[in-house]
């Protein structure tokens, strides 16, 4: 059974950095997608950051050059570093991952088959 288990919100100030971990259990296939989305309050989730089994990465146009996403495969888990974060930003964060490595679909909901239960990120300016 997969279960992927999200960590590391909380709640911060503008300008303010959090780090998200992600660790996955119960997945055994070397091919794989993994992602970041999150869903603000009267807001339909959205795709922040991806990465692939093969290292390419992808990131939303908003939080470009303030998020990366990493992946360490030994521990089995996902990590988001958020820097210079945005009251723009909170929102309850979720981790995902899909069984194929295309990135095509990265911010497409439909294409994940396994999701944590979330982290929630509170930014207060």
């Amino acid at each position: 059974q997969v279960q992927l288990m999200e960590s590391g919100g909380g709640s911060v100030q503008s300008g303010g950095s959090l780090r998200l971990s992600c660790a996955v259990s119960g997945y055994t296939y070397s091919r794989y997608s993994m992602g970041w989305f999150r869903q603000a309050p009267g807001k339909e989730r959205e795709g922040v950051a991806a990465i692939n089994s093969y290292g390419r990465s992808a990131y939303a146009n908003s939080v470009k050059g303030r998020f990366t996403i990493s992946q360490d495969n030994t521990k089995k888990t996902l990590y988001l570093q958020m820097n210079s974060l945005k009251p723009e930003d909170t929102g309850m964060y979720y981790c995902a991952v899909a069984t194929a490595p295309c990135m095509t679909a990265a911010f497409t909901e439909s294409w994940y088959n396994y999701w944590g239960q979330g982290t929630q990120v509170t930014v207060s300016s």
